[in-house]
């Protein structure tokens, strides 16, 4: 477990532990399967400034949301935000399926891709501010959203959804996740919010169903991309990971 935690965070986090420069097929699938409980500590990480404005200055809700929406993004070296913009240019473009994969693989940012962003990262700024409770309220919810995203990305390693041939981590990591290790960290992940529901003294189900709601998603924004691109690559599964921790957040904060 140590050893796919730390290859965990050194692919997809900006925490410096060094791996090597070309992980195989083993180890990337590992370092996938150990992204949500990352998740949870760079979510709850990130928080901390939410909950310390709220602590200090509770009129300031806001800055403390943007505050910790910056610190996910440079903890995660905003690598799923560039995934979710390029699947989002390449989706929007209503471009055949090699054409759309062409687009996705440029350096530049398309309008799908700008307005894509600005209304993910506004969605999930409004909805930590406004979550309700207590000082710890925002760190909880943020580590909730955060794991419930990185499930998405296991049920994408784990569905019968093929790499496209363009994409070196799909490759690496399509079909190389079981059907009972997705279940797991699905379980996992639902008693790690119900759990922190309890900490928040709120109902279950207010933190319950936005997971659910989020994983449901993911798997409608899965399908929809493997369908138009032929099979999913390494944007897709950052898209995934932004959509369903956005709308975890969403729903924790309609309560």
């Amino acid at each position: 477990m140590m050893r796919q935690l730390t290859l965990s965070a050194g692919m997809f986090t900006a925490v410096p532990v060094r791996v090597r420069a070309e992980p195989g097929p083993a180890d990337a699938a590992a370092a996938l399967l150990a992204l949500p409980a990352i998740g949870a500590v760079i979510g709850a990480a990130a928080a901390f400034p939410a909950a310390a404005i709220r602590a200090w200055t509770p009129h300031a809700n806001l800055l403390g949301a943007i505050l910790a929406t910056a610190a996910l993004a440079a903890l995660t070296r905003g690598l799923h935000l560039d995934g979710l913009a390029d699947t989002a240019d390449g989706l929007g473009s209503g471009a055949p399926a090699e054409r759309a994969l062409e687009i996705m693989k440029q350096p530049d940012i398309g309008p799908f891709g700008v307005v894509t962003l600005v209304l993910i990262l506004t969605a999930d700024i409004a909805s930590l501010a406004g979550v309700s409770g207590g000082v710890w309220a925002p760190v909880g919810v943020l580590a909730v959203s955060a794991a419930t995203g990185r499930v998405a990305a296991v049920h994408a390693a784990a569905s019968r959804a093929r790499a496209v041939s363009q994409s070196r981590f799909g490759r690496l990591v399509a079909g190389r996740v079981t059907a009972a290790a997705s279940a797991a960290w699905t379980l996992a992940a639902l008693g790690f919010g119900a759990a922190v529901a309890v900490a928040l003294s709120v109902p279950p189900g207010w933190i319950l169903g936005p997971q659910a709601a989020a994983l449901a998603v993911a798997w409608l924004l899965r399908r929809h991309a493997a369908r138009r691109l032929g099979g999913i690559n390494g944007d897709v599964f950052g898209a995934l990971i932004e959509t369903a921790t956005a709308v975890t957040l969403i729903g924790a904060a309609l309560r």
